[in-house]
């Protein structure tokens, strides 16, 4: 294989995942979006296990390696997205991450090793400082996006007893000195391997890079966990760009580029609709605040419940209706119900709308991507900036399993989400509320939305819940 068409292959995979993101940008062209991606990755893919093939003199030793190696990563892939629930996506998603900053830090230490076997050098010369520079780079990002997406991965979860897998944040006193100091101690060793190609020094950097990852993972609370997974996919797609550049593979670069900028791009957004510094969420000296004032038990404060007939009394005789989901929703995979219901009131004359919050779930776009598979019609799905000035006018606004995007304690000074945009649910004429219990939310704090007199609490499972008002509604 020339490189001239491998050259060109790979340019064509890089069009691909070009087209692949600017799909991805809206609901109606996703699909198209995702096809491009797997046509480019397939390209890049075979394109590079032949060449790798070829580099290797066509030896069918090498093959088998470089099939078995695809045959089991497709596998586990193929597997994993096949089980995997929509409730547990993003705890996916930050594990894929974890995988490509461990791929990152494993390729470095071989082409430190070897680098002769990359065509870095030939055999017996030293590594160029240019190239080491890169592999230091590369892995030392991969190394904390691997530590860092495996805390990510436990908070998410929520399911282990570990102290740095809860979704508290973990704080201690000179943290962000001892941050500073690791970040410092990370980047001079790195500097001494450019130096001298010293592998005491190489491995110390990749030993702390691990160390910093979870350092700067851990202060972070669950309220920002969306932000994290935005985050910790740009750092991957920086580590896969340093790697490439060692190894003088355009696709790797190009690829890499193009995760990292739309990670830091989406980082940026998610940190505008959560009020967070972007420079403190790089850093990872963000987040916590909320968990830790508002870590005591909560007053317990009478509120107004109903039944699912009363909401459905309230949704069938309204003319406007807003629905707002949240992570309760996904949990209870209630998406189809609720597009049924919606579906229902429509026949009925009523105006059905959703509106979404950047940062609703546990990862970005969670709720759209639960929406899209229940079929709800994407002309009624509405960002935040584009709903918020309709609720004033709205009949009903019916909240399932959302809490800290509704909360209007970010409108108060002194609150430890003020300043956060929110939906404006609260300017409804009548509000619906369905949770399984009056437990705050994922940033730990009470919402004064459940006490106005405008608010009635209908507690249960949501699935069941709309059902029973699916039922109801006349």
């Amino acid at each position: 294989m020339s490189m001239n068409l491998v050259t060109l292959l790979y340019l064509v995979a890089s069009v691909c995942f070009i087209q692949a993101l600017k799909g991805l940008s809206h609901p109606t062209t996703s699909i198209r979006g995702n096809l491009f991606g797997m046509v480019g990755m397939a390209i890049a893919v075979l394109t590079t296990a032949a060449l790798i093939v070829e580099l290797a003199g066509g030896k069918a030793q090498g093959m088998v390696y470089v099939l078995g190696g695809l045959l089991a990563g497709g596998a586990a892939g193929a597997l994993m997205a096949k089980r995997v629930e929509m409730t547990k996506m993003p705890e996916l998603v930050a594990f894929m991450h974890s995988m490509i900053g461990l791929a990152a830090v494993f390729i470095a230490i071989a082409a430190v090793a070897e680098p002769w076997a990359f065509q870095i050098v030939t055999k017996g010369l030293p590594i160029p400082a240019g190239n080491r520079l890169e592999l230091f780079l590369g892995a030392a990002i991969g190394a904390i996006t691997f530590s860092g997406s495996v805390i990510a991965f436990g908070k998410l979860s929520g399911k282990y007893k570990f102290r740095l897998f809860q979704g508290a944040p973990v704080q201690f006193s000179g943290q962000h000195l001892l941050n500073l100091v690791l970040g410092l101690a990370t980047v001079g060793l790195g500097l001494v391997f450019v130096a001298t190609e010293s592998w005491t020094a190489f491995f110390a950097m990749l030993a702390l890079s691990f160390v910093l990852g979870v350092l700067i993972i851990i202060p972070i609370g669950g309220a920002d966990m969306p932000v994290v997974v935005s985050m910790l996919n740009s750092y991957s797609g920086w580590a896969a760009a340093g790697i490439g550049f060692s190894l003088n593979n355009s696709m790797l670069i190009i690829a890499g580029s193009l995760v990292g900028s739309s990670g830091a791009i989406l980082s940026y957004i998610m940190c505008k609709a959560m009020n967070r510094s972007f420079f403190n969420v790089i850093l990872g000296g963000f987040g916590g605040e909320a968990s830790a004032a508002a870590g005591g038990a909560q007053e317990q404060r009478p509120v107004k419940s109903g039944s699912a007939d009363d909401a459905a009394y309230m949704l069938g005789n309204a003319e406007t209706v807003i629905i707002v989901p949240g992570y309760g929703l996904a949990v209870a995979r209630a998406q189809h119900a609720v597009n049924e219901l919606a579906e229902k009131l429509t026949h009925k004359g009523v105006t059905v709308k959703y509106a979404i919050h950047p940062v609703a779930g546990r990862m970005p776009g969670h709720m759209n991507v639960l929406l899209a598979e229940a079929e709800v019609p994407y002309d009624q799905v509405f960002e935040m900036e584009d709903i918020n000035g309709e609720f004033a006018q709205a009949d009903v606004a019916i909240i399932l399993g959302a809490n800290d995007v509704v909360n209007p304690a970010a409108l108060q000074k002194g609150s430890p989400i003020y300043g956060m945009p929110i939906l404006e649910a609260y300017k409804a004429k009548t509000v619906i509320v369905n949770k399984r219990s009056m437990a705050a939310g994922y940033a730990g704090l009470d919402n004064e939305l459940f006490y106005m007199d405008k608010t009635m609490m209908v507690f249960g499972d949501a699935k069941k819940v709309v059902e029973d008002m699916l039922k109801a509604v006349e």
